[in-house]
């Protein structure tokens, strides 16, 4: 045999190998993350425990809520163990897509931006964004709102909708977390506070002097969990636990026995 026979028998391998390098690169960074989660037996559960009553800790310094409740439901449906990875409002997001977590459960609604970024499941609660001041202050709308202080905690839906309907004169200080946020308006850094009514609760428990109730609703939102783009596996199996917890009730007794209340009837005709 000739050496050019040779040459271009080492030049067809040369050029296949090429094409497949990145194929096989590319299949690996596409692995599934279902088939992952299994392997590790444990899925990791970015939650927000500053932000009662969906996650926080209790008395031993244990994590509880609604969201905690909610995780621990769902390991156990798919038989792992469960890794609760703290995080923030802020921060929900960036840990999906660093890979500090598989999923979020924290109080995370379903927005047209956050869907552009993340994928949901199927929505397993709602909450309500609202702005809270003290029963003594009059605040019916929008407007009532020119030329006072509105806490908001930054990145968080509520954050959001306060911004868009926000006066010419009104000012919004934002903080890093929901804790954070409930300490400045429970010592008198501002009044009025843009945040879900569970919150507004916790405040009157840190100082009843307050009496923080909700003036006027902005939006209810679904919740759902999130997750990272395009893994329709994942996704299939998320939306098959969020249905059948909430036909079997599960999810609606956790809900009731953080929120008093029932889950309204927009979350509770998904179940399957």
């Amino acid at each position: 045999m000739t050496r050019s026979f040779f040459a271009r028998r080492r030049g067809a391998l040369l050029s296949a190998l090429a094409l497949a390098l990145p194929l096989a690169f590319a299949g690996a960074a596409h692995a599934d993350q279902l088939d992952t989660i299994t392997a590790a037996k444990k899925i990791r559960v970015a939650i927000d425990l500053a932000v009662p009553p969906y996650g926080m800790k209790d008395e031993k310094l244990n994590a509880t809520g609604s969201d905690v409740e909610t995780a621990r439901l769902l390991a156990k449906s798919l038989g792992l163990e469960l890794e609760i990875v703290p995080t923030t409002g802020a921060n929900r997001i960036p840990f999906l897509q660093t890979d500090k977590a598989d999923i979020v459960i924290s109080s995370m609604s379903v927005t047209p931006e956050r869907e552009k970024v993340v994928d949901f499941s199927v929505p397993y609660a709602a909450i309500l964004v609202v702005v809270g001041a003290p029963k003594s202050m009059s605040i019916t709308g929008p407007a009532d709102l020119a030329g006072k202080k509105v806490i908001a905690t930054r990145g968080t839906t509520n954050d959001q909708e306060v911004t868009k309907i926000l006066p010419a004169g009104a000012q919004i200080v934002r903080f890093d977390d929901d804790a954070t946020s409930i300490t400045a308006v429970v010592s008198g850094q501002a009044d009025i506070f843009a945040t879900a009514p569970p919150l507004l609760k916790t405040i009157n428990e840190k100082n009843p002097a307050k009496q923080m109730e909700p003036k006027f609703t902005m939006k209810v939102n679904m919740m759902a969990i999130g997750m990272r783009k395009n893994e329709p596996r994942l996704k299939a199996r998320l939306d098959e636990f969020v249905k059948a917890q909430l036909k079997s009730g599960e999810l609606n007794t956790i809900y009731k026995k953080f929120h008093g209340a029932d889950l309204p009837a927009d979350v509770t005709r998904n179940a399957g």
